[in-house]
């Protein structure tokens, strides 16, 4: 397992790159660029990384596959492609986007989300970017949603199932899956449950942390690993009986709580014997 998380300090080197990382004391990275980038400048981070025992985590696509606009879905699509093939090129070990929303919000709920013709709409298009770019050594992932599959490890199994490519796999957030308070209050449980479905699948995970409100009706809100209820000890012990080198990324935070958040993902991990 590695920690990573984003750097935000520029850089326009492969070199800065590094050095940044290094500093942060990360082993894994966000794909430092993005799919305009040309053949060399791909190739050089690639290399950098590899010298310096760095590890690319994802490149993320974050749009909607799935838009009721047939210009939009097809534009997300085109993107899905472009950044599948350069994770294949840059040795990031997935690609990672949403299944998308049939409402007008790119990533919000919708009535239509959880329907069969969903399900299958999701099937035909990752099928359809994956057999685009025919990837070699990375995956094409969808990161589960409380409001969109798949949003439980079952959901996320049939998908693996009705998809049936060897590149499409697993990218956990098991934070987004947690949409009630019987799953906040059991998280430990919850958490085994993910691994021991979708372990086998898994390409990368998202460090967060949950709280639940006590306002009507239900109110979950995403913190900074460590002011939650999750149980950073089972997720680290899951984590650990992966490949060792399944990277574990902080995001979605303001710059300065980055570095409170992996030191208490460090310490957690330390004291139950785990090295990041």
């Amino acid at each position: 397992m590695r920690l990573g998380g984003p750097v935000f300090e520029p850089f326009d080197s492969p070199e800065q790159w590094i050095a940044h990382l290094r500093k942060l004391g990360y082993r894994a990275a966000y794909c430092p660029v993005d799919a305009s980038a040309d053949a060399q400048t791909i190739a050089a981070y690639a290399q950098a990384a590899q010298e310096a025992d760095i590890v690319i985590s994802e490149v993320g696509v974050w749009n909607n596959p799935i838009s009721t606009d047939d210009e939009a879905r097809k534009a997300g699509i085109e993107k899905c492609q472009q950044q599948l093939a350069l994770a294949d090129e840059i040795g990031a070990r997935c690609c990672v986007n949403i299944a998308g929303s049939r409402g007008a919000v790119w990533d919000g709920p919708d009535a239509d989300n959880f329907t069969p013709a969903t399900f299958n709409l999701i099937v035909e298009t990752v099928r359809g970017i994956i057999d685009a770019v025919k990837p070699t050594r990375t995956f094409y992932t969808l990161e589960p949603m409380p409001w969109a599959y798949p949003d439980t490890p079952d959901s996320y199994l049939d998908l693996l199932r009705a998809i049936n490519r060897p590149q499409f796999a697993v990218h956990l957030d098991p934070v987004n899956m947690i949409s009630n308070p019987r799953l906040f209050y059991d998280n430990a449980a919850f958490l085994r449950d993910c691994f021991k479905k979708l372990g086998a699948y898994t390409k990368g995970c998202h460090a967060k942390d949950i709280v639940l409100a006590s306002r009507l009706t239900v109110h979950l809100d995403e913190v900074r690993p460590g002011l939650g209820n999750l149980d950073y000890k089972v997720l680290l012990q899951e984590m650990n009986r992966l490949p060792k080198d399944i990277p574990l990324m902080i995001e979605h935070l303001p710059q300065e709580e980055y570095l409170p958040a992996a030191n208490f993902i460090r310490d957690t991990a330390k004291s139950i014997g785990i090295e990041l």
